[in-house]
């Protein structure tokens, strides 16, 4: 594998852009050819100043074309095996597949899995492509597993969803920082120096994590409850503070509804009831009460450890309610936040992946919303299919009401739950296609594999945890035989009879994209790629100011009227985004997870991620230098559930469920709970932990339960090594 930072020509043209991996879209740029790229450190980035992590670093790796895809591939009837094929040839494969499966049974036999990591451009068009030209209510997208459980209480407390209300660099101006299930320091590296910074300006921080992870040990306070019951802990805090009188009256008043419900269904959940569900102690829920409640400011940050449950939403709202109650929303420096996980998870859902959305952020049986939306597209909105299933959910109808399936940029054979099932599934359809960058495991599966273009190799917008619209320019040329994903859906929309309305041009989507958002809760039609460029991204929502004039790339600037709107770094300090701009708190009680212990399984597991991979591996394990960090899973365990075990440092042990079983070798440490194992999700194969991941779904969100279920942990005999 070629060197990822190997030195260039100090004269080669330096391209600023972003880091392809989390939420937070680092700034770097990037110097000379896909076989030779350096790295440029980009400190003008007010996200991460410079700073990258590992994966950041190396992820030129991935441009070299020994590791990732360089031909379309179809699998041959005779032999059973994906063979190199033409263009033409790969997407007329692909179109018939198609339009064999519209044909003989309906155009909701036919599915589309998007993916987290795909730009604004290319999330516009797929979801356009399945609703215009498939005519399928049957797209959705791996975002889905990401944050929708805090999106949908967002929703209900706010009448928006941005991950963070206000930039990362409120931060460390804020007075106390509850982190809920977020190990930044893994996760999202550079970050972390936004919580050093916290402390260091006089602030507190509170972790609550059933492990003592490197995040964790930079806390104030540090808060292990037992995987499952952050809802309790949530309604315990806002017990506690009402007991204690330290809610914010005024607040409540006037900018709140709802809270003498909310307020009853938190008092129901008294410290010491709350002591039993988690493991907390009462003196801890007292000090963590005092330390947010006494500072001027204070934030909640919640990540995947709350949401992804089957009462992920409840949960967030929990959180929400502590924020309201104290009168931490609505404020400068203050506010309750969700830290995006994938690189465009964001964008990705507010432009029309996810299975009841238009772009815009709009509602698809919101019949104004779909007349506008269709107006853009040039159809009749009752042409536009209605709401579909949600991830999980459309994977699981594969091979029964769905016959094919078009996936792009996403690998749910590792990174589903019941993730064996999932692979079933998949296997059991006639007919799959897969866009990717790589080889993943579930492009294996495929009938026909197309190689597109990656972060480096085109220009397009993501949508970082902020709001913050940015974007990615080409640098270097992709290897010769590769495509783009727009290119992909282009021609695959002209085969299958529309021949306009799906350009190769990200700037023309843009454009595109710009007046369907027109109006819209996710309003970009004020942003340019101009003004990305100009002012390091834009805050979204962005309305055209002047709304007679067209939607024309502004001056940025302009002190005439008709001048662009700033973009809204900080939202709701004013009213919320609700009907009557009132914040809506919802009432909320603890249930138990969809699945608990018992005397066959009698310990819980939780999953996550490790520092030097990310999400299913399918890139990042591509990249030795991360490989050699990172080689392979591994079971976390505490030394008293080792020795009820009789394991040992190293030794294989084997986590199993209901649905499965995954194998990993011991690591023991006194940082986790000795009523749970860790397991992160990276690999496939028999340390897929995903294989043993429970499926059970929020009502709301639809998101599963990744993040508990009941297991045995077993020793692996001798010859199973």
């Amino acid at each position: 594998m070629p060197d990822a930072t190997a030195t260039t020509a100090p004269t080669a043209p330096i391209t600023p852009t972003h880091c392809p991996y989390c939420a937070l879209q680092c700034g770097m740029s990037l110097r000379g050819e896909a076989e030779a790229v350096e790295i440029v450190e980009r400190p003008d980035f007010p996200v991460n100043r410079g700073a990258l992590c590992g994966k950041g670093r190396t992820a030129p790796a991935l441009l070299s074309s020994r590791v990732r895809l360089t031909e379309p591939l179809v699998r041959r009837p005779a032999t059973g095996r994906l063979e190199p094929a033409t263009w033409e040839e790969a997407l007329r494969t692909v179109a018939a597949g198609l339009r064999r499966t519209r044909t003989a049974y309906g155009p909701d036999a036919v599915g589309v899995f998007g993916g987290g990591g795909l730009t604004n451009e290319k999330a516009y068009t797929l979801g356009k492509f399945a609703r215009v030209v498939l005519g399928t209510s049957q797209i959705d997208y791996n975002g889905r597993f990401c944050m929708s459980s805090a999106a949908a209480a967002h929703q209900r407390a706010f009448g928006l969803d941005r991950g963070l209300p206000f930039p990362l660099e409120d931060i460390p101006r804020t007075g106390c920082v509850i982190l809920v299930g977020s190990n930044l320091a893994e996760t999202m590296p550079p970050a972390l120096r936004y919580l050093t910074e916290l402390r260091e300006n006089g602030g507190t921080l509170i972790v609550v994590d059933p492990r003592r992870t490197r995040t964790a040990e930079q806390a104030d306070l540090h808060l292990a409850p037992r995987p499952g019951t952050d809802l309790a802990l949530a309604l315990g805090l806002l017990h506690v503070a009402v007991a204690e009188g330290r809610t914010d009256e005024e607040f409540i008043a006037d900018r709140t509804s709802g809270w003498e419900e909310a307020r009853a269904a938190a008092m129901s959940h008294w410290p010491e009831l709350v002591e039993r569900i988690t493991g907390v102690g009462v003196p801890q829920l007292r000090d963590a009460v005092r330390m947010f409640c006494d500072a001027e400011s204070g934030m909640v940050l919640t990540a995947r450890g709350p949401e992804q449950h089957s009462k992920g939403t409840d949960t967030v709202s929990a959180w929400i309610n502590l924020c309201l109650a104290t009168g931490r929303a609505g404020r400068p420096l203050s506010g309750y936040g969700c830290l995006t996980g994938q690189g465009n998870g964001q964008g990705g859902r507010e432009h029309g992946q996810k299975a009841d959305q238009l772009p815009g952020y709009r509602k698809l049986d919101d019949p104004a919303a779909r007349a506008h939306v269709a107006r853009v597209w040039g159809v009749e909105p009752e042409t536009l299919p209605g709401p579909g299933r949600s991830a999980y959910e459309l994977l699981d109808a594969l091979g029964g009401d769905i016959k094919s399936l078009l996936l792009m940029g996403s690998n749910p054979v590792v990174s589903a739950p019941r993730a064996g099932h999932v692979e079933e599934r998949l296997r059991s359809l006639d007919f799959l296609a897969v866009a990717d960058v790589v080889l993943s495991e579930t492009a294996a599966l495929a009938d026909v594999v197309l190689p597109v273009t990656q972060w480096a190799e085109e220009t397009g917008t993501t949508t970082n945890l902020e709001g913050r619209v940015l974007l990615r320019r080409r640098a270097v040329s992709p290897p010769p035989g590769v495509r783009s994903d727009l290119e992909v859906l282009g021609g695959l929309a002209s085969l299958l009879g529309h021949e306009k309305g799906f350009p190769a041009s990200p700037e023309e989507v843009f454009e595109e994209l710009r007046r369907a958002s027109a109006g819209g809760p996710a309003d970009y039609s004020g942003i340019t790629y101009r003004r990305i460029a100009e002012e390091n991204g834009v805050f979204w929502p962005c309305p055209v100011q002047d709304t007679a004039a067209p939607a024309t790339d502004p001056q940025p600037g302009s002190p005439h009227a008709g001048a662009p709107h700033p973009g809204t770094p900080r939202l709701f300090l004013d009213r919320f985004a609700t009907d009557d701009g009132l914040a809506r708190f919802i009432a909320v009680a603890h249930r138990a997870a969809a699945e608990e212990t018992d005397e066959a399984y009698p310990v819980l597991l939780t999953t996550g991620r490790v520092v030097s991979q990310y999400q299913s591996g399918a890139q990042t394990r591509r990249v030795d230098e991360l490989n050699a960090a990172a080689p392979g899973p591994f079971v976390e365990l505490h030394p008293l559930l080792a020795e009820r075990l009789g394991a040992v440092e190293g030794e294989p042990l084997a986590v199993v469920s209901r649905r499965g079983r995954a194998v990993g070798p011991a690591r023991i440490t006194t940082g986790i709970r000795d009523d749970t194992v860790f397991m992160p999700f990276h690999w496939p194969g028999e340390g897929r932990v995903n294989s043993v991941t429970n499926p059970a779904l929020d009502p709301t969100s639809r998101m599963p339960e990744f993040k508990v279920c009941a297991v045995r942990v077993e020793r692996v005999a001798a010859e199973e090594r």
